[in-house]
């Protein structure tokens, strides 16, 4: 958002006032009538926002891919070839430590959704619920020598400071879509249809999804989301 909000400004005349929330948080603001649009990856939650009245249409956007990161010694000896499924019944097999975001992000659900895959309720002195964000996990997998599952952008810039590599990644069960919604004005008082039209219309532009599918490249090496937009 650092990256893109300063050319919708400018090309737009718009102020963009971005709140940076977990998935949950994010879907509850736009309930309470508190934002115009969302950006968010959670795709079940998604579709209840929108079947409940309160977004209007769900346009995917970009994707890339969850990993899950670990410490070097790999005590759950996951290998190659694994999918995440296969990786987290080996963590809980093992009981290696794992700490979860525990905060009702879209990171979180696909961490719940994973574990579901095996009917595994993750859960003793080996799991911990962190109620934290991105990096303050992915500090303390560091310290704690533990498993955690992180969107690969947090994990690339913070991965100098880390004690983690990457243990399992682009598995099919780890990709994660990114998705725009406006807000129903006609559900909700006070939203900005307008404003909100404007930004889907911009982000959905060919020359912006050019931007995006370049970002990343310059400072990681390679770029962080792949489009998948398919016009409305």
């Amino acid at each position: 958002m650092d990256y893109l909000t300063p050319m919708f400004e400018k090309e737009t005349g718009y102020t963009l006032d971005v709140v940076s929330q977990g998935t949950g948080q994010a879907l509850q603001t736009g309930r309470d009538g508190n934002a115009d649009i969302l950006l968010i990856h959670a795709k079940a939650d998604e579709e209840k926002f929108v079947e409940e009245g309160y977004g209007l249409e769900r346009v995917e956007i970009m994707y890339n891919y969850f990993v899950i990161v670990g410490p070097s010694d790999n005590p759950a000896k996951i290998v190659k070839g694994d999918t995440a499924a296969d990786a987290f019944k080996k963590i809980a097999d093992t009981k290696s430590t794992f700490v979860s975001r525990g905060d009702e992000s879209g990171t979180h659900k696909k961490e719940l959704k994973i574990w579901g895959a095996n009917s595994i309720t993750p859960e003793g002195d080996w799991y911990m619920s962190a109620g934290k964000g991105m990096g303050d996990v992915l500090q303390m997998a560091s310290e704690e020598g533990a498993y955690t599952i992180t969107d690969k952008a947090t994990y690339l810039s913070m991965k100098d400071k880390l004690e983690l590599d990457i243990i399992v990644g682009e598995s099919d069960d780890l990709m994660n879509q990114y998705t725009v919604i406006e807000v129903n004005p006609d559900k909700l008082e006070g939203i900005n249809k307008e404003g909100a039209d404007a930004y889907l219309e911009w982000i959905t532009s060919k020359e912006v999804l050019a931007k995006i599918g370049e970002f990343g490249k310059e400072e990681y090496g390679e770029a962080l989301f792949s489009i998948n937009y398919q016009g409305k």
